[in-house]
């Protein structure tokens, strides 16, 4: 079952499938006591198949339609700005920036050179007896 396929869903088909979903894990980890279960895999695939579900269900609440849009938004409010026609003549210049001022540093502030390594100690020598 895929994300993709659960979000066209309507709520209560979702919430319909979350209950026998966990009504499988439910036999599934019964199964699994008793000694009955060969394929211990389909015990974390309904697993994953719950929290896709919940994820769903969760988006819906929040309001969030998809992660997808989502990431899109962040991309479209990080991206660089596009160059206008106001801004085609204008060269920057190395000189035109302003410089930073300089940062004082106050006898508290100032930052301890950190201490030198010892070098390692060499193995003692054998006595030969």
């Amino acid at each position: 079952m895929k994300v993709d396929e659960l979000r066209v869903l309507e709520e209560d088909e979702l919430s319909g499938r979350l209950r026998t979903a966990r009504r499988e894990l439910y036999e599934l980890r019964f199964k699994h006591a008793v000694g009955q279960l060969e394929n211990s895999s389909q015990i974390a695939k309904v697993r994953h198949d719950i929290a896709r579900i919940m994820t769903v269900l969760n988006e819906r609440e929040l309001g969030i339609s998809s992660i997808q849009e989502a990431t899109e938004a962040i991309a479209v409010a990080t991206a660089p700005k596009r160059k206008t026609a106001a801004d085609e003549g204008f060269i920057e210049e190395p000189g035109d920036a302003p410089e930073p001022a300089p940062i004082e540093v106050t006898a508290e502030e100032e930052v301890e050179a950190p201490k030198p390594k010892r070098a390692p100690r060499k193995k003692a020598e054998k006595k030969d007896s």
